[in-house]
């Protein structure tokens, strides 16, 4: 069957069998590895994407129910280069260590975000409960979100993905030493 979809603002057409899931579409089709395949029976949240901008465990969504959907994966989260603000908070508040969670957690932060641009510890715990990291004790997670809502804009917006990647961005600071000046003068 043929389907069509907008994946990170692009328009895409592929033939594809009617039992394939919208995880397996966007790796092994699209070629967009961000989103990870764990559980397969929407335990794990790691293969999260948004849809219309809501997250969805792509493990349990046909890629046909999708068709006509706005499909969002973690490679659609920078813009221009330069990476969201809940991809600089990830970095800022050492929010993943692994890795495997990271794509899911990012954006079912980035649509909580959307809906709610100031959320409190317990609106972002239950934000990703429906997630499981088995590394961070989700507490740099927390933070990694409140740091993003705390830079709408990123941290001066020149957090590029290239400067990530060879290792020179300087663009996101330690928000560490901002919450203790904070919590000193409160």
């Amino acid at each position: 069957m043929q389907i069509n979809m907008t994946v990170n603002g692009n328009e895409v057409t592929n033939d594809i069998e009617p039992r394939v899931l919208l995880v397996h579409y966007v790796r092994e089709v699209l070629g967009l590895t961000g989103t990870h395949w764990g559980c397969d029976t929407s335990n794990c949240g790691t293969c999260v994407v948004l849809m219309d901008g809501q997250p969805v465990k792509s493990c349990t969504v046909l890629a046909a129910m999708a068709a006509g959907h706005d499909i969002r994966t973690v490679e659609g989260l920078a813009a221009g280069g330069t990476l969201d603000p809940v991809q600089q908070g990830f970095m800022a508040e050492h929010g993943l260590q692994c890795g495997f969670c990271t794509s899911g957690m990012m954006l079912t932060a980035r649509a909580l975000l959307d809906k709610n641009p100031h959320p409190d510890d317990t609106e972002i715990r239950q934000a990703i409960s429906g997630q499981i990291c088995r590394c961070t004790g989700y507490a740099t997670i927390v933070r990694s979100v409140h740091w993003a809502a705390a830079h709408p804009a990123g941290a001066d917006a020149a957090a590029t993905v290239d400067a990530v990647l060879d290792g020179t961005d300087n663009a996101v600071p330690d928000i560490a030493t901002e919450l203790v000046e904070t919590e000193v003068k409160a």
